[in-house]
């Protein structure tokens, strides 16, 4: 079953992500699918995990460790071994018993949260901020005045378009013109040519 979203009486305040559906003991890939994501969200908005990645280095590193953490976890309650968790996950079998095990601080944080999971206790509480309506005018006055630059844009563009085609219209007519001129100095010389030759006969005659 899918993670449910509900908003508070307080709307744009706060979200609350409703897991109660989420399956404990998954039986098909989208259930562990489900499992995995809910996982990793709950633990990832858990106030220890919030503080923990405050730090942009440290980021990185624990979003993936979580989510390596939560992958293995949702395919062992579904009955995968060690191995087949270690190639489905990309990880060393070692890595995924440490995980499983709790023995690292993703790994026992995904096993906290799984077991308020299947308590019922889990209630993940996200922060919605709200956007002052002051900035919510600016926003509106700056995406209007994006699309009056992109429309001068492509009106810019379309004019460019026009003269590009018409002056390579002008460019054939002009190459039609000058292989005309070309070939009537071409006749012209030929002529010159053949009155330089009959000149030449009569003034020997």
């Amino acid at each position: 079953m899918a993670v449910e979203e509900k908003k508070l009486d307080l709307p744009g305040e706060e979200v609350v992500i409703d897991l109660s559906n989420v399956p404990l003991v998954p039986t098909s890939k989208k259930e562990i699918q489900q499992l995995e994501m809910a996982l990793i969200i709950a633990t990832l908005y858990s106030p220890e995990v919030l503080e923990l990645i405050r730090d942009p280095v440290e980021r990185a590193t624990w979003v993936d460790s979580l989510a390596v953490a939560a992958a293995a976890l949702a395919r062992q309650k579904a009955g995968y071994s060690i191995r087949q968790i270690a190639d489905e996950v990309g990880r060393s079998e070692t890595m995924i018993r440490a995980h499983l095990s709790g023995k690292t601080k993703a790994g026992k944080l995904v096993l906290q949260t799984y077991n308020k999971l299947k308590s019922g206790e889990l209630k993940v509480v996200v922060p919605f901020i709200k956007i002052p309506k002051e900035m919510a005018a600016k926003i509106e006055s700056l995406e209007k005045e994006l699309e009056n630059v992109r429309k001068e844009y492509e009106e810019k563009v379309r004019k460019l378009e026009e003269e590009i085609k018409k002056l390579k219209e002008e460019n054939e007519d002009l190459k039609k013109l000058l292989e005309e001129k070309t070939n009537i100095i071409k006749q012209v010389k030929e002529k010159i040519t053949v009155l330089k030759e009959l000149i030449e006969f009569v003034e020997k005659i």
